[in-house]
């Protein structure tokens, strides 16, 4: 599972265990579509404490970056549940 990969990714970062996550979708993703990758997330091992738009999640980090600076931030991990790529 790709969520279960990037949990394993951000605990070997961090040093610790990452237990809960706020998870990014797309913004075209619907309601089935957001409980199905809550429900991934739960499967990983992983309280899912909130699903956002991958715009709110940049905002959001933008903000971070800038409020605290880039070495502050270094715990906050944006993570993308499925990519906005169309392959055609």
């Amino acid at each position: 599972m790709v969520l279960l990969k990037m949990k394993e990714i951000a605990e070997a970062y961090l040093g610790k265990s990452v237990t809960n996550a706020v998870i990014t979708v797309p913004a075209y993703f619907n309601d089935s579509q957001r409980q199905a990758t809550k429900d991934a997330g739960t499967i990983s091992g992983l309280n899912v404490l909130r699903i956002i738009n991958e715009l709110t999640a940049a905002a959001i980090a933008y903000v971070l970056e800038k409020k605290f600076g880039a070495k502050e931030t270094s715990s906050f991990f944006i993570l993308a549940a499925a990519p906005s790529t169309f392959l055609s």
